[in-house]
């Protein structure tokens, strides 16, 4: 299994993509935006598919809500990446469950299909999104718990006039937690996690 999650999209396309072993011209990508649907603003996502162009990355656009199993796996059939877009955590756990694109995502990694995350894309792949900005207070566990495909939970964005505030709510955490700037990435291979990017990775103590 391989995955990247990053913070941003801007690192994907001057860093990201490179590192997933596919040439550029050989990278087919399936790009999940239903979680800007509920987001404030979904401007990000029109310059992430610019900058795609632009660098000469393939890519085909797609919303899973409302979509059935059969058509998303038709959809995903003849790419390579996985590529599930930022925006509100909550809502975009809630239309992968509702879709079960978890069961379906699990079955095309398992055949090889290397899977790429920001922001809210790389926060679902933790054991719950309990540390998201978007996580509802009052919400169940059961409805923060997320993939569970890596054994830590992800806070995107981080800048450092949040490390006091970070620092508290971690006495409450069950998980560990990987903090990652705009410009940052884990790169999963197997049980593998390499930190990727720019600067020092940020530790929190």
């Amino acid at each position: 299994m391989k995955m990247l999650l990053a913070s941003n999209g801007q690192f994907l396309i001057e860093k990201g993509y490179q590192l997933l072993g596919i040439p550029r011209d050989k990278i087919f990508i399936g790009y999940i935006t239903t979680a800007s649907k509920g987001a404030s603003s979904n401007e990000y996502i029109k310059i992430h598919k610019q900058l795609m162009k632009d660098n000469g990355y393939s890519f085909e656009e797609i919303d899973i809500e409302n979509k059935s199993e059969k058509a998303l796996r038709q959809f995903f059939s003849d790419k390579n990446v996985i590529h599930i877009e930022g925006g509100n955590t909550s809502y975009l756990l809630k239309v992968i469950k509702q879709s079960s694109f978890d069961k379906i995502l699990k079955d095309l990694l398992n055949k090889g299909i290397i899977y790429v995350g920001t922001s809210a894309g790389s926060s679902i792949i933790g054991p719950t999104i309990e540390f998201s900005s978007h996580a509802i207070k009052g919400t169940t566990n059961k409805e923060l718990r997320s993939l569970n495909l890596v054994p830590f939970l992800i806070k995107s964005h981080y800048t450092d006039d949040k490390e006091a505030e970070y620092k508290e709510r971690l006495k409450t955490l069950k998980y560990p937690i990987k903090f990652l700037r705009d410009g940052q990435g884990i790169l999963v291979e197997n049980n593998n996690y390499i930190f990727v990017g720019d600067g020092k990775e940020v530790e929190l103590n």
